[in-house]
């Protein structure tokens, strides 16, 4: 394991003498513009790993990506080499269908300390909800990014984590409204978490889970999404959503295409940088 070899993965390449804000904020950019989060594993018949090298070897030189367990498990790695202060910390994501949170832990994020400020710095959220830069770890501050107002709420030593969503812009509808078009304002919450630290093996678990249980979404369908400078790029099934942030005042553009077979595959290639070793089953 070589962080130059990290780096060139991430195409980063800009000085890195401090453990400073500014350079997380870059680290932490280039990661997840370049390393997308996918679950295609699981729909490729690959059993996936916790331990780092195994991790290591997927990402950095197979140039896949992962869902949070690994992309945030190498991202920690990094940082730790880098000379951060940083820990392991566990969620239990927002589900709007249930409209509550998991019961279960079912998130790894970090938290680095830098000059005596936290900062929660997460790579493996994905979508739309995937922050680009860290999030200073204060109560009730709005934090603007790219993809939207980012704000933490703390209760009780319980920290929530929600986003104000914008509104969408889908050309293929007449009414240019779509079924999950957010009115301006509205709230999405994200997920919860505590600030003890947790350590890889507390995933173990998690990762058996999500790999056999029917029931939840990493198995029903197959993920790839990716953060790009304007917005994010996600395949879902056969269905590619890109999206660019702020499009006109107040609204993303939203384009839907939904790809064949054989289109996955190509779009998998060119869009995420993606080859797979086995066939991936949609």
């Amino acid at each position: 394991m070589n962080i130059q070899e990290y780096f060139g993965r991430i195409s980063f390449n800009k000085p890195h003498q401090d453990a400073d804000l500014q350079t997380l904020t870059a680290i932490l950019e280039h990661h997840i513009q370049s390393i997308p989060f996918e679950n295609l594993s699981m729909h490729c018949g690959e059993p996936i790993e916790l331990d780092l090298q195994s991790t290591y070897d997927k990402i950095v030189r197979k140039k896949r990506g992962g869902w949070c367990l690994e992309t945030n498990h190498l991202l920690f790695w990094a940082l730790q080499e880098l000379g951060y202060d940083v820990c392991v910390l566990g969620a239990n994501s927002y589900e709007p269908a249930e409209n509550g949170y998991t019961a279960e832990m079912n998130h790894l994020l970090l938290k680095v300390v830098i000059r005596g400020e936290s900062y929660i710095v997460d790579a493996g959220f994905g979508g739309s909800y995937q922050m680009w830069q860290p999030l200073l770890l204060i109560s009730g501050k709005d934090q603007p990014q790219g993809p939207g107002i980012f704000r933490f709420m703390e209760d009780n030593g319980t920290w929530y984590l929600e986003k104000v969503k914008r509104k969408h812009y889908i050309p293929e509808h007449s009414n240019n409204a779509s079924s999950d078009t957010p009115e301006m304002g509205s709230i999405r919450k994200i997920h919860r978490f505590t600030l003890e630290p947790r350590h890889i093996d507390d995933f173990k678990e998690l990762n058996v889970y999500l790999q056999v249980s029917p029931d939840n979404i990493l198995q029903k369908k197959s993920i790839c999404s990716l953060q790009t400078t304007s917005g994010v790029l996600a395949l879902v099934g056969w269905t590619l959503t890109e999206m660019k942030y702020n499009y006109t005042e107040g609204m993303d553009l939203v384009n839907i295409t939904t790809l064949t077979d054989e289109e996955v595959e190509k779009t998998l290639k060119d869009k995420f940088n993606i080859v797979l070793e086995n066939k991936l089953v949609p």
